[in-house]
């Protein structure tokens, strides 16, 4: 028995409540029963709709793993999107926060994507990543810190986090060490 056809019996044989409000599940149900009738590019499409949903999902989790507003700073309401293109799609959580002289520093989380695990190369090669700018260590992690102070790590060769914007290097530093990466190194 294929490992697919043994996902889909495993699926079919949880109990109902399982299944109850849960959209990811009902697409790859779809997928499943497209599928059984032939309907291949039915299946496909119920298939790429709960890998959006499984996306979203992600991106909301993300935003959750985002940093409170730091001392002397307000934060915007989080930010999360989703974009689906093939081999390059992501899941982004973004955050804007903003002090009282108007500096803003924005913290963004990014997953699912292709791009990710090529900057996670160039990252992982020291000799590259200081040539881009100042290997800086954020908690147990390693992340470059630009000229201009923006911050860039990947967790796990599977996620990216990006703090930028027009406050100064020790502020956007700040804002590294804030990030949940413990929880982000554990997804």
């Amino acid at each position: 028995m294929s490992s697919i056809r043994a996902l889909v019996l495993a699926l079919a044989l949880l109990p109902a409540p399982a299944f109850a409000a849960d959209d990811v599940l009902d697409a790859m149900d779809q997928a499943r029963k497209a599928y059984q009738s032939g309907d291949l590019a039915g299946a496909k499409q119920s298939l790429d709709l709960a890998s959006q949903l499984i996306g979203q999902k992600n991106a909301e989790i993300f935003g959750k793993l985002l940093p409170a507003a730091l001392a002397g700073w307000q934060a915007d309401e989080v930010q999360t999107t989703l974009v689906g293109a093939v081999g390059f799609g992501a899941s982004t959580a973004s955050r804007n926060y903003t002090n009282p002289k108007g500096d803003n520093v924005t913290v963004q989380i990014t997953g699912d994507s292709a791009v990710v695990m090529q900057y996670a190369t160039v990252l992982n090669n020291p000799a590259i990543a200081g040539a881009m700018g100042k290997i800086v260590r954020v908690g147990s992690q390693r992340a470059i810190q630009a000229q201009n102070g923006d911050v860039h790590m990947v967790i796990n060769n599977k996620y990216m986090i990006m703090i930028t914007g027009s406050g100064n290097a020790a502020d956007k530093l700040a804002y590294a060490q804030a990030v949940d990466v413990a929880k982000l190194s554990k997804m």
